[in-house]
């Protein structure tokens, strides 16, 4: 099993894998809360939702991890999550089970798009610099949630929180001096730290199996009475689109060699299908998975470890309470400054090429959309090139992915 992950050509190791493997755990586990929280504002019921999160981390993650061969958690977005509630069902007035209608739609369109190589023609479209962008983006985002999470920012405002401080202290100083596991070290401190100063609010955790027992009612709820309808249809639109450049940006962003990503491109159309099918938004390569990779994770055994622990969490999913966002905000800064820092340097010859890469840098973080975000940049890149006479720069496909960020941008406005 573990010939297939190829560590000795990937120059790492089986403890760093497994170090990464938790530390992206961690950094992403906030999931299995929030998004049953997030979800049944939809009216999906949360005590099933729990589990539809569980079981999508654990079986794309796991996919990701042998498939691809790639050191990515697969587990539902957080924009994958809200477009299910505040658009699909608030914005279009699909029910809930219409929505994993729509989800399971998308998801059959996105594999057959994975499938028959598009995204991959998509990929090798975009020029080296417009990558480069999304992934100083996504690394601003990412210094965002960690700010918010590690509460020095709420509601856009600077809060001294000492904690918070104190754990991104840490992290920096134990990636400083390149200590193994230093992450996962930072993120337990931390959470030793939390507890001795709010002692007094330790509360004992419930812990209630019984409603897996009723989960397969999940696995029937999806409803297509509304299929032909021009509102089901503009959701799915919307959440195609999301799905694929969110897909190609994450990856891109993360995984260095275009062969693994393009593996990469099939499992997370198979995740977004199995999403709806288990009944829950769409599973996406997460951001986070940046903070294994910055642990040291390089392979599949990296995304193997998490889906493991994913898997025991059906367990743990209490005592992982006890984990303050203050604990794992810090990792998720680094994790981002790390990635905007190691992209800065990019070369242009002409200083209007700048426009869509800083659009793409500024509005991923200021939307809070890894797509809409793309969206500016990717429609103002051909126009910038056409305006400065150097059309020839650009190409057909670049074209059609303008046009359908275009679209994209205008459906978000209609359903609004």
């Amino acid at each position: 099993m573990l010939n297939r992950f190829e560590l000795d050509n990937f120059n790492t190791s089986v403890k760093q894998e497994v170090l990464a493997g938790i530390v992206a755990f961690f950094s992403i586990s906030y999931i299995l809360f929030v998004n049953p929280s997030i979800l049944s504002q939809a009216g999906v019921p949360e005590e099933y939702s729990v589990f539809s999160t569980i079981f999508i981390a654990v079986i794309g993650t796991f996919l990701m991890g042998t498939i691809a061969n790639a050191p990515v958690v697969m587990a539902p977005g957080m924009g994958e999550n809200a477009f299910f509630t505040f658009t699909l069902v608030a914005g279009l007035g699909l029910t809930w089970q219409q929505g994993l209608a729509s989800v399971i739609i998308t998801g059959i369109l996105f594999v057959i798009v994975a499938f028959l190589g598009i995204m991959k023609l998509f990929s090798e479209s975009i020029p080296k610099e417009l990558k480069q962008a999304i992934t100083i983006g996504i690394g601003l985002f990412l210094i965002l949630i960690g700010l918010e999470n590690t509460g020095l920012l709420i509601d856009g405002t600077f809060n001294l929180n000492g904690i918070g401080l104190a754990g991104l202290f840490l992290v920096i100083i134990l990636k400083r001096i390149n200590v193994k596991g230093g992450f996962l070290i930072a993120i337990l401190l931390t959470t030793v730290l939390y507890w001795l100063v709010n002692f007094e609010s330790i509360e004992a955790v419930s812990f209630n199996l019984k409603p897996i027992t009723e989960y397969s009612k999940m696995l029937t709820a999806a409803d297509y009475s509304n299929m032909f309808s021009f509102e089901f249809w503009l959701g799915v639109f919307s959440l195609l689109m999301l799905l694929i450049f969110e897909t190609i940006g994450m990856l891109e962003a993360l995984i260095p060699d275009q062969k693994r990503i393009n593996k990469g491109y099939k499992v997370g159309a198979v995740s977004g299908l199995l999403s709806g099918l288990l009944g829950t938004s769409p599973a996406i390569p997460v951001a986070e998975s940046g903070a294994g990779i910055a642990e040291g994770g390089k392979t599949g055994l990296t995304a193997v470890t998490a889906s493991m622990l994913f898997l025991f969490s059906i367990i743990l999913t209490p005592f992982l309470s006890y984990i303050p966002s203050e604990a794992v905000g810090p990792v998720i800064i680094v994790t981002g400054a790390t990635m905007a820092l190691a992209n800065l340097k990019i070369r242009l010859e002409h200083l209007l090429d700048w426009i869509p890469l800083i659009l793409i840098i500024l509005m991923i973080p200021l939307t809070g959309s890894i797509v809409e975000g793309m969206a500016y940049g990717f429609i103002a890149f051909p126009i910038v090139k056409s305006v400065t006479g150097r059309r020839k720069e650009t190409n057909s496909v670049l074209w059609v992915i303008s046009i359908l960020f275009l679209f994209t941008l205008v459906s978000t406005f209609l359903i609004a």
